[in-house]
Parts: C-alpha cells; sequence; structure tokens
C-alpha cells in the first residue's frame, strides 16, 4: 500500500512539473535578488546566508503544501485511503515522502548552487547541505500536519501558516545554529536528527488522525 500510494503521488507531481516547480523557483528568485540588494561583501552575505537559506526553504516547502491533501479530499480519493484496509499513517507517510521528493531533495541538491549564489566557500557546503537533509523532512511532515487539519475547511489555505509557522521555528533555530556554530555544530546536527527520529515516529499518525476527522466531518 505504501509503495503504490508513493508511485500514485510521483505520477501526479510528474504530470504537474507547475506545482513543484513553483516552490523552486521562488526559492531561486529570492536567493538570486537578496545579494544584488545588499551587496556582495563576503562578510556580510556569510552572516545572513545560513539564515536566508532557510527562511526561503521553509517558505518554499510551505508554497507546496496546500494541495497536498486538498485535491484528494474533494474528489473523494482522501475517503477512500482513510477506509481501506491498510493503516492510514502509512499512507500519509507516502504522501509525505513524495512531496519531500519533489520539494525537500531538490532544495538539498540545489544547495552547493545557493552557496555560490551567496558568495560562500566551499567549506559551506556540507553543512548546509546535511541541515537541508535532516530539516526538510521535518518541514514537510509538519506542513502535511497543517494541511491535515486544515483540509476541510473553507479558508483553510490562509490558516495554513499560521499554524504551521511556530513548530517550525525549533527546526529553523537548530538548522541555522548549525550551520553557524563552527565548534559545537555538530551537537545542532545530533539535535536535528533526533527532532527527526521523533516527527517520523508520531507525526504521520497525527496526520492520519486529523485526516479522518477531516473525511468523517
Amino acid at each position: 500500500m505504501f509503495l503504490s500510494v508513493l508511485n500514485r503521488e510521483l505520477r501526479i507531481a510528474a504530470r504537474s512539473p507547475g506545482e513543484w516547480l513553483q516552490p523552486l523557483c521562488f526559492l531561486l528568485i529570492v536567493m538570486t535578488l537578496f545579494p544584488l540588494g545588499i551587496g556582495p561583501s563576503p562578510e556580510l552575505l556569510a552572516m545572513l546566508a545560513p539564515a536566508l537559506i532557510w527562511i526561503t526553504a521553509l517558505m518554499a516547502v510551505l508554497l507546496s503544501v496546500d494541495r497536498l491533501f486538498r485535491d484528494d479530499f474533494e474528489d473523494g480519493t482522501l475517503e477512500q485511503l482513510v477506509l481501506s484496509s491498510g493503516p492510514v499513517w502509512l499512507n500519509s507517510l507516502a504522501k509525505v515522502g513524495a512531496h519531500w521528493l519533489f520539494t525537500g531533495l531538490p532544495i538539498v541538491c540545489l544547495s552547493p548552487f545557493l552557496c555560490i549564489m551567496m558568495n560562500l566557500s566551499s567549506q559551506w557546503m556540507p553543512k548546509i547541505a546535511l541541515s537541508l537533509l535532516l530539516g526538510t523532512p521535518i518541514l514537510s511532515l509538519l506542513a502535511a500536519l497543517g494541511g491535515a487539519l486544515t483540509v476541510g475547511l473553507r479558508q483553510g489555505s490562509a490558516l495554513l501558516p499560521v499554524i504551521i509557522m511556530p513548530l517550525m521555528i525549533p527546526v529553523l533555530i537548530l538548522a541555522t545554529q548549525a550551520i553557524a556554530s563552527p565548534a559545537s555544530g555538530h551537537a545542532y546536527f545530533l539535535w536535528l536528527g533526533a527532532l527527526l527520529s521523533f516527527s517520523l515516529t508520531f507525526l504521520p499518525l497525527a496526520i492520519a488522525a486529523s485526516l479522518k476527522v477531516a473525511v468523517s466531518r
């Protein structure tokens, strides 16, 4: 069931490239305009780059998650997934996994290019890539939780950032500190890994419970 749902989501995303290319274009546009606005000073860019990369990555994930469950809710597919014999949390995890493969993973792959755009040296690239690799799945899970909570609401897309943004702040803080702290950065990476493990364990259950409530209304 997991592979079936994952394959379905990947095929849907492949047929609608505009939906997953839009967040990546937003990310690249912001990262291109920012150095032009503040100037090419390496010291200033190095100081601001970790926070800027992560804030734009966070916004890119939020841009792409609104329709994660909404289309399936409107055409009845979500109800079939909830009522199917497979565990709802596993089906939800498959949808989140497909979302990350088309949104989070491209951001991770683009991280060396983002470092070049921000005039950063090569020593920054592994830390930024690792922080994104650990952090973007958490963002996708949190965003999916917000999407599940608001899927049955008429103005759900407006409430989504209000609900999810406070939950994403710890990820943002840990990731930027992991990049910016040369001495103790490894501790922040360990915290990110622990938070990812916690999210993978409990957030799919919360997403499944939210979807059951939305379908039963």
